[in-house]
């Protein structure tokens, strides 16, 4: 009979690794077949305190041989190594390239131990280096597996998302410490028709073995591009684990996750629940996983600390890797997807005392706390405070590549930033967004981070009062930029067909444009904003009229909720109160 255990000195563990974690990203995957126009779809929130919100780019190159270029630690700018430059480069907008190639990751951490502090790539590197160099998804994997064979992987444990314009995978990797250069990893197509998502919880669990069809391992790296192969791994990954007595057991039962980053409360509560949201929106039957992504973990046996992981010893409860939506998932859809603040649940941040007089679903860090001994947590939602970028990585088919390619950019909290589109050819970034226009310490008038933080923080003192003007402006941006797009797609094709540096040229000046608007709107909508709930108060302006040289604007004094006030007259008793004449 199965047991519920908890795991306290995982779930301890796991809280200590999010809790103090650099990057706390979240990613869905969308599949062609799942999509409402047939697009694959990415999404990637950058989650950090200390990252700073710019767009990337390097542009296209070719590197006479024997060129070297230096690896910088993304989290850090630390200098790790210098690495063989690629013959050929392609032109990198963000986290997609020309190819239509996107890349997302979440970082979950893993075991101890197997950080190899002597290699040269970090995460983000290769990130940015694959980014750089591949034609395709399947062309990502085999340059991912290379990159870090052959330099050595710095970071934690990441889950990668990595899609073109027709495949969405996933691929989890982690190090093998000091001494062991390379990685273990595994890579899953996601089957077209299903979408899947992942949140610093590795999520994949047993997989297909080799049987040099359809699930080969990095051995025959070269028949990855083989459209039947749907599943690649390390050639030593469960191996490795033996070895090193993380598990015993038969292979086919061998589990990724549970094995190299085994889940805990904070595995479940903290980001597998972020995951659960986007899934609970698109199919029924996710009730059932409730119980487990508030962090209630059910083992058929527990796991003796320092013995090996049996199959006995894995998470029985989780959720699927990927499932099937009732619905197709729309561009809007994914927008909303990453502004979720567990709302109509339980756990509900904008529903608690927590959330202050104004409904605000964000609690300030940290993650964990503790009351007389006893540790509690707040919740982690999908959209989150510390957001430096994210995006919507849409890749089309039906499209030449440096048409087909957008990615849907924005700064800053997801629910309260403009989701520009940027297409993957641009060869120049818009000034308000590009790299060394501010930094984390650094302020800029010019900067489109810091107008969407000024926005932003002005909204948390009084969320539910300012948020929705906010909401407005951003939903009035973001349709017409989604209905403009197949008038600038047909335009830019039609130059594309005698002239392709035109309709790059062409795309790079709509996308500049979108930036400088989007930038100058929201300058202004500070300035409203501010004007509007100063004080504490709400005005809005009247017209002068005639035979007056000004009008004041209607003032409206808000205060707080009936709710409010009586919590406020419990807990003072009779020190507020009004006694004998008010005159």
């Amino acid at each position: 009979m199965k047991r519920k255990v908890l795991g306290l000195i995982m779930a301890v563990f796991m809280i200590l690794v999010f809790t103090n974690i650099g990057n706390a990203c979240t990613n869905y995957l969308v599949t062609k077949g799942a999509s409402t126009d047939g697009s694959t779809m990415i999404t990637y929130a950058a989650d950090s305190h200390v990252l700073y919100g710019e767009l990337y780019h390097w542009p296209a190159g070719e590197w006479p041989e024997g060129t070297m270029m230096d690896v910088y630690e993304w989290d850090t700018g630390k200098w790790l190594g210098t690495i063989k430059q690629a013959s050929k480069t392609y032109n990198v907008v963000g986290n997609m390239n020309e190819n239509q190639v996107a890349i997302g990751e979440t970082t979950y951490g893993g075991r101890k131990g197997l950080v190899d502090t002597t290699a040269i790539i970090d995460y983000g590197s290769l990130i940015y280096l694959t980014l750089q160099r591949a034609t395709s998804a399947r062309d990502a994997i085999r340059i991912i597996h290379e990159l870090v064979s052959e330099y050595g992987y710095y970071s934690l444990g990441e889950s990668f998302s990595i899609s073109d314009k027709d495949e969405v995978w996933i691929l989890e990797l982690i190090g093998k410490g000091v001494g062991n250069k390379g990685a273990v990893w595994v890579a899953l197509q996601i089957p077209d028709g299903y979408v899947s998502g992942h949140a610093n919880q590795a999520r994949i669990q047993t997989f297909p073995l080799a049987n040099g069809k359809t699930s080969i391992t990095s051995k025959d790296i070269d028949k990855v591009y083989n459209s039947e192969v749907s599943c690649v791994y390390a050639e030593d990954v469960i191996s490795f684990a033996k070895e090193n007595k993380f598990y015993k057991g038969p292979d086919k039962k061998f589990s990724f996750s549970d094995v190299y980053a085994p889940v805990g409360f904070g595995g479940a509560r903290f980001c597998d629940i972020r995951v659960w949201t986007m899934f609970n929106m698109v199919t029924e039957g996710m009730d059932k996983y409730w119980d487990y992504v508030k962090g209630d973990i059910e083992h058929p046996e527990p796991h003796i600390e320092g013995e090996p992981f049996t199959p006995e010893n894995f998470a029985s409860n989780r959720m699927p890797l990927w499932v099937k939506p009732n619905q197709k998932v729309s561009l809007h859809d994914m927008f909303g997807f990453m502004r979720d603040h567990l709302e109509n649940t339980e756990l509900d941040m904008s529903q608690d005392v927590g959330a202050g007089s104004y409904n605000k679903p964000y609690r300030w860090r940290p993650l964990t706390w503790k009351v007389d001994g006893v540790a509690y947590c707040n919740e982690r939602a999908t959209a989150t405070q510390q957001t430096g970028f994210s995006f919507i990585a849409q890749a089309r088919t039906w499209l030449p590549n440096e048409i087909g390619g957008i990615i849907w950019w924005g700064v800053d909290d997801a629910s309260g930033t403009v989701y520009m589109p940027m297409y993957a050819s641009i060869n120049k970034i818009p000034y308000n967004f590009e790299r060394g226009n501010g930094a984390i310490m650094e302020w800029s008038e010019t900067s489109g981070f810091w107008i969407f933080n000024q926005v932003q923080n002005f909204v948390y003192t009084r969320y539910n009062l300012i948020h929705p003007d906010v909401e407005a402006a951003q939903q009035k941006l973001e349709k017409e930029f989604v209905d403009m797009t197949p008038a600038v797609d047909a335009a830019a094709k039609s130059l594309f067909d005698s002239n392709k540096e035109m309709a790059v040229e062409y795309l790079t000046n709509y996308s500049n444009n979108v930036g400088e608007r989007t930038f100058k709107t929201w300058k202004g909508l500070y300035a409203k904003l501010f004007l509007k709930f100063m004080d504490g108060n709400i005005k809005t302006k009247n017209e002068v009229p005639e035979g007056h040289i000004y009008v004041n604007p209607d003032l409206k004094q808000p205060g707080y909720s009936e709710a409010k006030y009586k919590q406020i007259a419990t807990q003072t008793g009779d020190k507020l109160k009004v006694t004998g004449s008010s005159h």
